[in-house]
């Protein structure tokens, strides 16, 4: 005999669908179990004060003290004597120092000729690329343009570094070298000034310093036709060999 089954008895048929619903199911709540979050609760503590509501307070016994009175005052005397003033007082009489605008005030009259006025030398510095006529260096007389006489300049400056350069012994001991920067003024006058120096060493800026302040006086810069104050520098190299 051949069993036949009814199509809509078949238990078989949405399995799949009822499988997917229920893992879902699972999945959402495995996920909720995850992310689900607990805090701390926080426990209150309450503090209650009690305050009496009579206080009993013991306050202290004070006497009062006893200090005595005050003694009586001197009694005024009962005979008053009266002494005249006999002595006569000179009164000193104080004279004003102001003067009135009456007072006539005798002063020397001053010529105008006794006066003298000082004039005040204005120090100008004025660079050594662009002065009109550049401070001329002893030997340099004899050329008449501007530009030879700084070529002139230039190379004397360098022959008397040379002349005057010695390395310090300590320094070369050591091995210390180096450059240093000089940098100094030619004034109105043709002295030289302001000597500043730069350099690795304060040995080798004290050997550059005194080479610079043993260079002679020169013929100062002039720019329009008067004497004014020029800046300069130089390098000075200090080689060991």
């Amino acid at each position: 005999m051949e069993v036949k089954k009814n199509p809509k008895a078949d238990l078989n048929k949405d399995s799949g669908l009822f499988f997917v619903i229920g893992l879902t199911i699972v999945l959402f709540v495995t996920w909720r179990a995850l992310e689900y979050k607990t805090y701390a609760k926080d426990d209150l503590v309450v503090e209650m004060l009690n305050v009496a509501d009579d206080l009993d307070e013991d306050v202290p016994q004070t006497e009062a003290l006893k200090t005595p009175p005050p003694p009586p005052p001197p009694a005024a005397p009962e005979i008053i004597e009266v002494v005249e003033d006999t002595e006569e007082i000179e009164e000193t009489i104080i004279e004003s120092s102001e003067s009135s605008e009456d007072t006539i005030v005798d002063a020397p009259i001053l010529d105008v000729d006794d006066v003298e006025v000082g004039e005040e030398e204005e120090d100008i510095s004025v660079p050594f690329a662009i002065i009109e006529n550049v401070p001329i260096f002893p030997g340099c007389e004899k050329y008449k343009t501007n530009e030879e006489r700084k070529k002139c300049f230039t190379k004397g400056i360098q022959a008397h570094v040379k002349k005057q350069f010695t390395y310090p012994q300590s320094a070369a001991e050591m091995g210390v070298k180096g450059r240093v920067f000089v940098l100094f003024a030619i004034d109105s006058r043709g002295h030289i000034t302001r000597v500043k120096t730069r350099g690795p060493d304060p040995r080798l800026e004290k050997e550059a310093s005194r080479i610079v302040t043993t260079l002679p006086k020169m013929t100062p810069g002039k720019q329009r036709g008067k004497a004014v104050t020029v800046p300069y520098s130089i390098p000075i190299n200090f080689v060991l060999k």
